[in-house]
């Protein structure tokens, strides 16, 4: 174990070099891959694997606040991290239509009439309907959507796709961007979209003789990173406009920036786009030579964060040699604006996080929250001359155990950790010099997901467990943290033998304020939408909402004035939000 690790210390600043001239850049590029090329390609695991191991899953979570319509009807959004940043999501309404995506085909409905009022099929027909794409997340700006899906015509060049639709009328499609890698996540500020891409080097290692040994074969794969071009790091794009004129690039050499730690396999690239705009255009792409995950937004900040997971996992795998400790690289760029963002630092702290919420940016510092070697830590950095440097941290929390859920929320901080019990931790970040952990509550189970209830109140969804750790059923927590020295729990409610969405992907919570309606997606016997009512210091159960094609599978939830809507992958459900009374049902497929 080392030093940083078993101290908990902070790691030194990481650096970020930029290149002017693609010569300079080919030949750290060569320099990393090389070094991180095995006998089996990168990261020396066999086949696939690294690519199991590297996945992105994207989480985020809600505006609580009700938005308002055209004709001033509240209406819910999505569960987004931080008010005023919008998150993709499988479902948006703007409080007069429903937008979503069923099948391949981007539906829209209207939320007055209760019909459908325009399908459009998301395959590629505007192209000469060759491609096979997926499409599962989108973005809402006014009469506009943009449709985040994936390429698969070409196996070997696929990757993401985007698609700028227009509403106004029938749908149509105004505009499209293909560019190498796969998407990490996206966010929306205003009518300007921030998209993330993770891209591998394209480069073809050599075919081997089966009497190859492991040696031959690095030096080979060597070789072959040594002759590859700068071309086959840097991520290609190409644009189509609503007149099929397609324009193709790719992210020039003085847009990358190289850490002086790299991994050699993959290049973060975060795209750009107008909303608004005639077409998707350029996307005016960055880049950072780093691998990454978990994606966060506060409006005039972006960051991303790098765990470097295959790091621990490959050896484990390959050698079976001691693991590194864990350790997270975090980029910052600046959204403030709406062009293309800009690099302005970049830092490392010891263990991983959980998800995007283990992160948060408050008066222009980043609280981090991380678990190494079964014990927990929150961070609070502060950026300086380009890099993001710790100002402070508070550790110690959950000794042998793991973050299961975090929430910042101003200068307070929640954390979850669990094994057996559940302790939730109040901790104050008022002073970022010297973060102090205030209060500890101990239950049975724990909540993977917290959101904030007002007055004082916290509402936490998780699962029920025995003492011994073993979950036992959904579980709805609501605490009182008036009092962050003694946080204490006011109510639970329990569905033994169920789950939720909810507690993984906060984008299926809902919460709604105004008349205290709680509803999340929860699977059994027969699936269902689970309606609770949070008032005072209780919970109670509203009532349940199924829809009529059997073992629909409940997706989303959302308000449109006193209308409740659930979304199943067969269709959409209007309930009257007050008793729960069923007004319409909207085939989608």
């Amino acid at each position: 174990m080392s030093d940083i690790a078993a101290s908990g210390a902070p790691a030194p600043p990481l650096r970020l070099v930029a290149y002017d001239d693609c010569a300079e850049l080919l030949k750290g590029l060569r320099a990393a891959t090389a070094e991180a090329v095995g006998p089996w390609g990168f990261n020396n695991l066999p086949g696939g694997m690294r690519t199991m191991l590297n996945g992105a899953v994207p989480e985020a979570a809600q505006d609580t606040a009700a938005a308002k319509g055209a004709d001033d009807q509240a209406f819910s959004g999505t569960n987004n991290h931080e008010a005023g940043v919008d998150e993709p999501d499988v479902v948006k309404t703007d409080g007069k239509r429903i937008v979503t995506l069923a099948r391949g085909r981007l539906v829209v409905v209207d939320a007055a009439s209760r019909k459908v009022t325009g399908t459009l099929a998301m395959d590629g027909a505007s192209n000469g309907g060759k491609m096979a794409v997926g499409a599962d997340q989108l973005l809402l700006a006014g009469d506009r959507a943009l449709v985040l899906g994936f390429d698969y015509s070409n196996p070997r060049d696929g990757g993401p796709l985007l698609t700028l639709v227009d509403l106004a009328g029938a749908p149509k499609v105004l505009s499209t961007y293909r560019i190498d890698g796969a998407l990490v996540d996206a966010r929306q500020v205003g009518n300007v979209a921030r998209v993330v891409i993770r891209s591998a080097p394209r480069m073809a290692f050599p075919q081997y003789e089966q009497s190859m040994d492991e040696e031959a074969r690095l030096a080979a794969n060597r070789a072959a990173v040594a002759a590859a071009p700068v071309e086959d790091w840097l991520p290609r794009w190409s644009s189509v406009d609503a007149a099929g004129k397609r324009t193709d690039g790719h992210v020039g050499c003085g847009a990358v920036q190289l850490p002086a730690t790299y991994s050699g396999t993959s290049l973060l690239t975060v795209a750009t786009f107008d909303l608004g705009a005639a077409g998707l255009g350029s996307g005016e792409p960055v880049s950072v030579a780093a691998d990454g995950g978990i994606v966060y937004a506060n409006g005039p900040s972006l960051y991303v964060a790098n765990d470097q997971r295959w790091r621990v996992v490959g050896p484990m795998v390959k050698r079976g040699g001691p693991a590194p400790d864990p350790k997270t690289q975090l980029f910052k760029f600046s959204i403030a604006g709406p062009g293309r963002p800009k690099y302005v630092a970049a830092g490392e702290v010891p263990g991983w996080l959980l998800n995007q919420y283990s992160m948060s940016e408050w008066d222009g510092r980043l609280r981090v929250a991380t678990t190494a070697n079964d014990a927990s830590t929150v961070y609070v950095l502060e950026q300086s001359a380009g890099t993001l440097a710790v100002a402070g941290q508070v550790g110690g929390l959950g000794k042998g155990e793991k973050i299961y859920s975090v929430r910042f929320i101003g200068t307070t901080g929640y954390v979850v950790t669990f094994k057996q019990t559940d302790p939730l931790y109040t901790l104050d970040l008022s002073n970022p010099a010297a973060p102090r952990t205030l209060g500890e509550l101990k239950i049975t189970g724990y909540s993977a997901y917290l959101h904030p209830a007002g007055d004082g109140r916290l509402i936490g969804i998780g699962q029920e467990a025995s003492r011994q750790g073993r979950p036992q059923g959904l579980q709805v927590s609501l605490f009182d943290v008036h009092d962050l020295t003694q946080p204490a729990r006011l109510a639970q409610f329990q569905l033994p033998g169920s789950g939720s969405a909810a507690e993984f992907d906060p984008h299926a919570f809902l919460f709604w304020p105004t008349t205290g309606a709680l509803v999340v997606p929860v699977w059994g016997e027969q699936p269902s939408a689970l309606v609770l009512s949070v008032h005072g210091d209780q919970i109670t159960k509203a009532g349940t909402i199924q829809h009529p094609v059997r073992y629909s599978a409940m997706q989303r939830s959302l308000v449109i004035g006193g209308t409740l809507w659930t979304l199943s992958d067969q269709g959409l459900q209007a309930n009257d939000l007050t008793t729960l009374a069923q007004q319409a049902w909207v085939p989608i497929v």
